[in-house]
């Protein structure tokens, strides 16, 4: 059992290594707690290997005693939008295949909210897709948002896919 929960620190710690990282905007409190309120929480990242794409991030927080300490399992309930925010430029080839660009844990062990970038080359656009995953079971919940791979300003977009 000590091999199987040091196996998946390991995993999820090399998993976050290679992701985003967030900068948080704001939280808006959706119901009263006593003790921290839940809330829809909203956190903006940039794609890690595309320069000029922003995405930004909602999400349920679970308030209480439970979520103040970290413990609660926030819901799978989320939304994302990615657009260009200036000159698009691969820093290496991208792979036509999915790829993992954004992490965040939603429990303190078994959830997570994953972003991950898939090349749509017919329609020349980049598609980011969010979803919860379980180490035992996942969510349907899930959000698109596309960055179609256009100019800015007279700089054409650098991009290689492997």
């Amino acid at each position: 059992m000590k091999h199987i929960l040091a196996l998946l620190f390991l995993t999820a710690a090399s998993v976050m290594a290679n992701t985003a990282h967030a900068e948080n905007i704001g939280c808006v409190s959706t119901t009263w707690r006593v003790v921290n309120n839940d809330k829809v929480c909203v956190q903006s990242f940039k794609d890690p290997d595309i320069e000029g794409v922003a995405c930004h991030v909602s999400y349920a927080q679970t308030g209480g005693i439970s979520g103040a300490l970290g413990f609660a399992e926030d819901p799978s309930r989320f939304s994302i939008s990615c657009r260009q925010a200036g000159p698009i430029v691969a820093k290496k080839p991208i792979p036509k295949k999915q790829e993992e660009v954004f992490t965040q844990r939603m429990s303190f062990l078994f959830k997570g909210l994953n972003v991950s970038r898939l090349v749509d080359t017919e329609n020349n656009s980049l598609v980011y897709l969010i979803v919860s995953e379980k180490v035992i079971e996942g969510s349907p919940f899930n959000s698109i948002s596309t960055v179609p791979l256009m100019p800015w300003g007279t700089q054409a977009p650098q991009f290689q896919l492997k």
